[in-house]
């Protein structure tokens, strides 16, 4: 049980009217006024649709959608009924104050239902006048779980959680089984790229029948700081291990670096774009059974060394400086020409995430890993700071891939890419 709060939004605040042609009565009946004869004629419409809106998880990305979606200018549909953390929640089906102080009322609330029982009280919202959204902002396997469960009740879902999208292709199928049954939607916008229109832009891509034929990009915020740092066509520059620090200094890396290095979260990305592109009838599917865990991924960490013997980020960091050599070769090799796409000034390192449709006889392949590129790519010239980049090159664009560029990483990007999703089932 939760703690429900009294008070209500006011209905002016979720009723959008236009005050030129039309006005509301007590009754949910609009008079339209005839510009010609002047008369009034009563024309019953249905009442506004409303959506209510629960959150889960409300840390960096969470508390910001908050504050981003309470920002939002009335009259809007949007009515936040519930948040929960990992400890408590709120709920109101009347809808949570705007004005009202969410941490406080959190912190004195009482203990977070489980995610089966969010997904049933949530199921009993559901109404033709009242659509319900889940908005997951977690990392949490255990939430992902319930999504099936409240697609079929009829509750959206909206999340930057890639877990659900990336894991085995089971929980997967099962996902778009659910949505396909009760028309419920799911939207992950943020689970690539934050704030950017990626997975909007593959989608539209595919479903106005283009043909997809290779999509490659550099998909980390945090490696792409790393080499755009410490690869710039020259044979000399910074440590590697001196970057990496710089960038767990600036927030650009979990708390233990290896978290990045591992290349899984790029794995994950390339998992999620290579199901959209397996359309029936229209890509061939890239075998992924078990998710991100099926995509060939070449990890930064240096062969033989033991995670276990440094559990800590500053740890990690002095035992990588035993490797400096490793990563500075790898640089002085680019800078000297050598490996595909060259070009007289050079070649940089990026760590990138490649899917070829059309590789393997027709039924493609997806990798993770570190590319060399020539200095007058994109990959060298275009990206700064924590930028990601997408190329997506398909039958229509031809020999110029469209691309996607911008802020890949950070709270306030990735709420705004959440709240976009939202608007799509207003």
């Amino acid at each position: 049980m939760v703690r429900t709060l009294s008070k209500k939004i006011p209905v002016e605040q979720l009723l959008a009217t236009r005050p030129v042609a039309i006005a509301p009565s007590n009754r949910h009946t609009f008079l339209l006024r005839n510009r010609t004869t002047h008369s009034n004629v009563t024309m019953p419409l249905s009442p506004p649709r409303t959506v209510s809106v629960a959150v889960v998880g409300v840390g960096l990305v969470g508390s910001e959608f908050v504050r981003q979606l309470q920002a939002l200018p009335p009259p809007h549909p949007f009515r936040l009924v519930s948040l929960s953390s990992s400890k408590t929640a709120i709920y109101d089906p009347n809808g949570i104050p705007p004005t009202a102080d969410w941490r406080t009322l959190l912190r004195a609330s009482y203990p977070t239902p489980s995610p089966s029982d969010l997904a049933h009280t949530l199921g009993q919202l559901v109404r033709s006048d009242n659509a319900v959204v889940l908005v997951d902002n977690t990392s949490a396997v255990s939430v992902a779980e319930t999504y099936p469960a409240l697609l079929r009740a009829g509750v959206h879902i909206v999340t930057p959680n890639k877990k659900a999208f990336s894991g085995a292709q089971v929980l997967y199928d099962q996902i778009v089984a659910a949505s396909r049954e009760s028309g419920a939607k799911f939207l992950h916008e943020s689970t690539v790229g934050a704030g950017l229109p990626v997975i909007s832009t593959l989608k539209d891509l595919v479903a106005t029948g283009d043909k997809v034929t290779r999509i490659e990009g550099v998909f980390s915020g945090t490696l792409s700081y790393i080499f755009n740092e410490f690869s710039t066509g020259s044979a000399d520059g910074p440590a590697f291990s001196t970057v990496v620090r710089t960038a767990r200094d600036k927030g650009y890396t979990e708390p233990h670096p290896a978290d990045d290095l591992n290349g899984a979260d790029v794995a994950r990305k390339l998992t999620i774009l290579a199901r959209l592109l397996s359309t029936p009838g229209r890509q061939p599917a890239i075998s992924l059974p078990d998710g991100y865990a099926s995509v060939p991924t070449q990890s930064l960490i240096p062969a033989g060394f033991s995670l276990s013997s440094v559990p800590t980020g500053d740890a990690f960091l002095d035992a990588l400086q035993a490797h400096d050599a490793h990563f500075g070769t790898l640089r002085t090799e680019a800078a000297a020409r050598q490996g595909q796409g060259a070009s007289p000034g050079g070649a940089v390192l990026r760590y990138v995430g490649v899917i070829d449709v059309d590789a393997d006889n027709g039924s493609g392949s997806i990798r993770a890993g570190l590319e060399r590129y020539a200095t007058t790519h994109p990959f060298a010239t275009s990206l700064g700071g924590s930028d990601n980049i997408i190329m997506f090159h398909t039958e229509r664009y031809g020999a110029r891939p469209l691309i996607v560029q911008g802020a890949g990483a950070g709270a306030a990007v990735t709420a705004m890419g959440v709240l976009s999703d939202l608007f799509k089932l207003a």
